[in-house]
């Protein structure tokens, strides 16, 4: 069942992580400090991620050095055995994802975060203050729009330039698979 993300206030700051990667180094928040910084939450297994994957590589690339990239892996990979590490790094690998992607396997940073999908984008400004919680772009698993993170990309020259971000649509995905008890309240 397709989930819609919870929009977050604008403005809240960026929750605190540290985080073990698929590499094995740990990635914490406070190691990105002065950059703009987007937090996406993803997952192997989810159609509505699969969907956009390479461009959110592609996505990545343009904008390396200029905006610090982290994907998290929340869902419970016990039930979803399709999220576990080896796969995530798979996903990597076929996506050209070169970015640090952690898992979250406690699920408390996306409880922090308030995300409910995958893919769930937060873009931060350089305060780690939010000015951005939406979509990618447009494509969706059952339609033809291409995968060109225009929603992203804009949200990201605004920020970049100083600007507010004017459309915010919610992103829409797979809900993350939470462990039982860990669901939010």
């Amino acid at each position: 069942m397709a989930v819609n993300s919870f929009m977050v206030p604008l403005g809240t700051s960026a929750p605190e992580f540290d985080l073990p990667s698929i590499t094995g180094d740990r990635v914490a928040l406070s190691d990105l400090k002065d950059s703009p910084v987007l937090v996406v939450f993803l997952s192997n297994h989810c159609p509505y991620v699969r969907r956009i994957e390479e461009g959110l590589g592609r996505f990545t690339t343009d904008y390396q050095g200029r905006i610090a990239t982290i994907g998290i892996s929340s869902n419970d990979v016990v039930n979803y055995p399709d999220d576990d590490v080896p796969h995530l790094a798979e996903q990597a690998e076929r996506a050209g994802f070169g970015f640090p992607y952690l898992v979250d396997e406690t699920q408390d940073v996306a409880r922090a975060y308030r995300a409910a999908c995958t893919p769930d984008f937060f873009l931060f400004d350089a305060d780690h203050r939010l000015a951005y919680r939406g979509e990618f772009d447009g494509a969706r698993p059952r339609n033809d729009v291409p995968v060109t993170g225009a929603s992203l990309r804009a949200a990201a020259d605004a920020v970049l330039e100083g600007r507010a971000v004017p459309d915010q649509n919610p992103s829409l995905g797979c809900g993350i698979k939470w462990k039982p008890g860990n669901e939010p309240g």
